[in-house]
């Protein structure tokens, strides 16, 4: 699957995920945390393989896109310090649901940009053969990518690369503990 492929079949999971949320009544305080969590997943682990790979790629294919790529990093700023805000807060909290909307927004809009702006134009500037391949980068750096925003972390490389390796393995054990502990207790 090609680089751009993957990354609008990601914004499609995350847009089902946001309609999902939209759709929980007032009282739907248990599926509101759980769909949360996996939008702030889903985004977070979707974030760090742009910021360590796609971002890069698009730069060095087209200089030209620089400006469109650090506006991109600064769009993924926000709505990494909204994730992690979200990530320790309740749905009980007054204003989950609107942290919850401007979170949404946000990634609305970088997704309209995305799609609308820079997508054709890295699809112009670059071969099919290395939208490929990228798309495979892409693929294999979301089996290793963390699994929660790090808005204090680094965007660019190198150290998004270092820190991000360093969160990845911290999140995915953090993800198995979390899970250990959800099937004890559903067995209690």
């Amino acid at each position: 699957m090609d680089a751009i492929t993957l990354l609008k079949n990601d914004h499609r999971t995350v847009e089902e995920l946001f309609k999902r949320f939209e759709n929980t009544g007032p009282r739907g305080k248990r599926s509101k945390r759980s769909v949360a969590d996996k939008i702030i997943r889903e985004l977070s682990v979707h974030a760090v393989i742009e910021e360590q790979i796609f971002y890069p790629s698009v730069r060095s294919w087209d200089p030209d896109e620089t400006s469109e790529v650090l506006e991109a990093l600064e769009e993924h700023n926000v709505v990494k310090w909204l994730l992690a805000d979200l990530e320790h807060m309740s749905p009980d909290d007054e204003r989950f649901d609107a942290k919850m909307t401007v979170m949404m927004e946000n990634v609305r809009h970088h997704v309209k940009e995305e799609e609308r702006e820079m997508f054709p134009k890295v699809r112009k500037a670059m071969p099919r053969s290395a939208l490929n391949e990228l798309g495979e980068r892409l693929a294999a750096g979301k089996k290793v990518a963390p699994t929660r925003p790090h808005p204090r972390s680094p965007d660019q490389p190198p150290g998004n690369i270092l820190a991000g390796a360093a969160a990845g393995v911290l999140d995915r054990a953090r993800d198995v503990g979390k899970q250990a502990v959800g099937r004890v207790r559903a067995n209690v």
